[in-house]
């Protein structure tokens, strides 16, 4: 395929696809810190959009390089979503709950939480290196990275809407992040078993 408008326009709807459950968590994460700093933001859209650009180019990796083990590997990607924002999602609903009937806000997310969250939601996108096989090392790259900056993006629109969200809901916003986490991780599923 030739680096030209259907190259970078393909690229650029495939980043909005697969941003969108990025999306979402930063939402949540937004409603669950109201007072999330401008840098604290860039950095939590800088982690979503950084696992959304290594995720295609590992499974543009494995597809030219080790197919068959890839391949072993995708019936596998559903469970481990659900899995992961489930564990984040109950966790943020029971500190939500448990914080109630407390004055405590739900303690914002960690380095760790952030981290399992960007694999959580950007798991899937290992099965985009079947969609950009036939794509050259710039190419897929090139296409990784645009992908990558439209989650970024997107991200950053998701915590400030949270934050705002957030400040409004003040003791609900725990409690409504970690049912939306558990929803993801079970559209992720279900649209990928069933």
């Amino acid at each position: 395929m030739e680096l030209g408008f259907t190259f970078f326009f393909n690229s650029i709807l495939l980043g909005v696809g697969l941003a969108m459950d990025a999306f979402s968590v930063s939402l949540a994460n937004g409603l669950n810190e109201p007072g999330m700093k401008k840098g604290k933001m860039c950095g939590i859209a800088g982690v979503f959009g950084g696992f959304q650009f290594a995720m295609p180019m590992i499974g543009w990796f494995c597809v030219t390089t080790i197919t068959h083990a890839f391949t072993a590997f995708q019936p596998f990607i559903p469970w481990i979503a659900l899995i992961l924002l489930s564990y984040i999602g109950g966790k943020m609903l029971y500190e939500g709950i448990k914080n109630q009937d407390e004055e405590e806000e739900t303690p914002p997310v960690g380095l760790m939480g952030l981290l399992v969250q960007g694999v959580a939601t950007s798991i899937d996108a290992l099965s985009v290196g079947f969609t950009i096989a036939n794509y050259n090392l710039i190419q897929a790259l090139l296409a990784c990275l645009l992908i990558g900056a439209v989650t970024f993006a997107i991200c950053l629109g998701g915590l400030s809407i949270g934050k705002k969200a957030g400040t409004k809901l003040a003791g609900k916003a725990g409690i409504l992040g970690g049912a939306i986490l558990i929803f993801i991780g079970l559209e992720i599923f279900i649209t990928n078993v069933f």
